[in-house]
């Protein structure tokens, strides 16, 4: 039975660890506990469920996390959506909402362990990078439109993008003043600190601050609302059983929590993994995400995901092991034993300050900028996942934003690049004709390369191509050669598109012969009858073979061509 990872590490630790991963767990709690007390009221919930989840969590991935350095936690784009499958449920009270999220967690935590035991890591492709660029920066703008009210003390009743803003401009005369001053205050420190001191923990300071001048001028009084009781008892593990949802309901929005959280999860561990230089498996991520959400959801906290801020200060601080991902839970722990009546004093614009601040952060110019450089295309579907985030909302938001990565996969795949080949004079192989001026065809012969599989979706465009290729061909060709050596697909569609193939190569007189096929490929030609219809004395392993067999005791011209252009 293999040992778990924490009983593993634990089995070669070293004393001089400790005081690293004592450091890391305290600096951990200490970033981790303003965003913990803080998303919760993205989804509507109370801060304590932050908390929980903050606490549960971590303990959950340290006992099957691979990971030694990955922290997790609540995570402004997993809360969010979140907050879209909580709206959808429609329930009417904070106690069922609080229900529904912990089943939710719980569901997403069990959905992991099914994706890891059937090896279903690649799920974490699903969201490409412009993709999941374009829909963070989509759900940015969406938290930072969303913490109007909290700043303003004004309640908005406007849903999307402008609607708020427009609500807030017609709602002027209600403003209150304090509250916003002391958000907007709040707000700049925090993009201070962020920009001049980044290794200071901004959100903590800024709740620290927070605290002591709602005590110092009794900010309740004033009319600025606070955060309010907040239990001091730690949750007791309970199975959530949501009333007024339907499994199905319950099912499909741990779905989309799952792909929006282990989308974005596992491109932290692998962003941690390359720095310093370890190999991140997605399908044994699943393992340790799921653990964390399970433990999350069974007591009383919400679904969470690999955590940016917190996995970077345990990196900077040396945390060795995810014993200081324990430390950071007990230093939770006790907050809420001891510190529960200093949060509830905590300024609700001071929140809203901090989930500013984070969407701000969120929102990555410098990648949009890369985009635009790099591939338009790719650019094109980043505006695709932002218009969806913020014109359908964030639930349809993350159908659009998978839906656009699949749209790019197969327009990427329906016109793959092929090229002729020939020979270097002096040089043994293959060459391109389009990239080597010298090379020439060789004599009599036609070889095809095709850079990529070839299936339904691109059959017709492939065989466009080499009708293309038939129609320059001189009197004098002999032979068709097709290289599938680049070719790791190819299906029942695609097989019949090659018999075409074959078949007007014959009635040209030429002979047409396959390179390199793939085991998969030529068992889907052998099944289909193509590869009796080609002959076996016609599919060769290697390219010098076929050329050799297709011009022995042949005289052949060279072939008369120009020559196809990349495609």
């Amino acid at each position: 039975m293999p040992t778990l990872p924490l009983i593993s590490s634990l089995r070669e630790y070293r004393a001089e660890w400790l005081r690293y991963d004592l450091t890391s767990g305290l600096a951990i709690a200490a970033v981790g506990l303003p965003s913990a007390i803080a998303y919760p009221a993205l989804a509507g919930l109370p801060p304590e469920v932050g908390i929980y989840a903050s606490i549960m969590s971590v303990l959950g991935y340290a006992l099957l996390g691979s990971s030694r350095q990955l922290i997790v936690g609540p995570d402004a784009g997993t809360v969010t959506v979140l907050a879209a499958v909580l709206v959808s449920f429609g329930l009417t009270s904070t106690a069922e909402n609080v229900m529904a999220s912990a089943a939710v967690a719980a569901i997403v935590g069990l959905l992991c362990f099914l994706a890891s035991f059937l090896r279903l890591g690649f799920i974490a492709n699903l969201l490409s990078r412009p993709i999941l660029t374009g829909f963070m920066t989509g759900i940015s703008l969406s938290i930072l439109v969303g913490q109007i009210g909290r700043l303003t003390g004004v309640k908005i009743e406007s849903d999307g993008l402008f609607g708020p803003l427009v609500e807030i401009v017609s709602k002027s005369d209600l403003i209150h003043w304090p509250s916003l001053g002391l958000g907007i205050g709040l707000f700049v420190l925090l993009r201070l600190l962020t920009a001049w001191r980044p290794s200071i923990p901004g959100p903590l300071v800024a709740v620290a601050l927070a605290i002591a001048l709602s005590y110092a001028f009794d900010f309740k009084a004033l009319g600025i609302r606070v955060v309010g009781d907040v239990p001091s008892q730690l949750p007791w593990p309970t199975i959530p059983i949501p009333h007024g949802v339907a499994i199905d309901d319950l099912l499909l929005g741990a779905v989309a929590v799952l792909i929006m959280s282990f989308g974005a999860g596992i491109v932290t561990a692998r962003s941690f993994g390359a720095k310093n230089r370890y190999p991140v498996d997605a399908n044994r991520e699943l393992l340790g995400f799921g653990a964390a959400n399970l433990a999350s959801g069974l007591c009383g906290g919400f679904a969470v995901t690999a955590s940016d801020s917190r996995t970077a200060i345990n990196d900077l601080m040396g945390g060795k092991t995810q014993l200081a991902a324990v430390f950071s839970a007990a230093a939770l722990a006790l907050t809420v034993l001891f510190l529960t009546d200093a949060l509830a004093i905590l300024p609700t614009p001071a929140l809203g300050a901090v989930l500013a601040s984070a969407a701000i952060g969120l929102i990555d110019l410098r990648t949009l900028r890369e985009l635009w450089h790099i591939s338009r295309i790719e650019f094109a579907f980043a505006l695709i996942s932002i218009a969806g985030a913020l014109g359908l909302g964030v639930l349809r938001g993350v159908i659009v934003a998978v839906v656009a990565t699949l749209l790019y996969l197969v327009m990427q795949g329906m016109r793959p690049r092929d090229a002729l080949l020939g020979r270097l004079p002096g040089r043994d192989g293959f060459y391109k004709l389009h990239r080597h001026a010298q090379a020439k065809p060789v004599p009599g012969l036609v070889i095809y390369l095709l850079q990529g599989s070839l299936l339904f979706f691109n059959a017709d465009h492939v065989k466009s191509r080499i009708e293309d290729i038939f129609s320059k061909l001189g009197p004098n060709t002999k032979g068709f050669i097709f290289d599938a050596g680049a070719s790791a697909q190819i299906d029942s569609t695609a097989a019949v598109m090659l018999d075409e193939i074959r078949a007007m190569a014959e009635e040209r007189g030429m002979k047409f012969a396959m390179v390199e096929l793939h085991s998969e490929p030529l068992d889907v030609l052998e099944r289909s009858g193509v590869l009796a219809r080609i002959g076996s004395a016609m599919i060769f392993d290697d390219m010098e073979e076929a050329v050799v067999a297709l011009s022995a005791n042949t005289d052949l011209p060279a072939f008369q061509g120009t020559g196809v252009q990349p495609g």
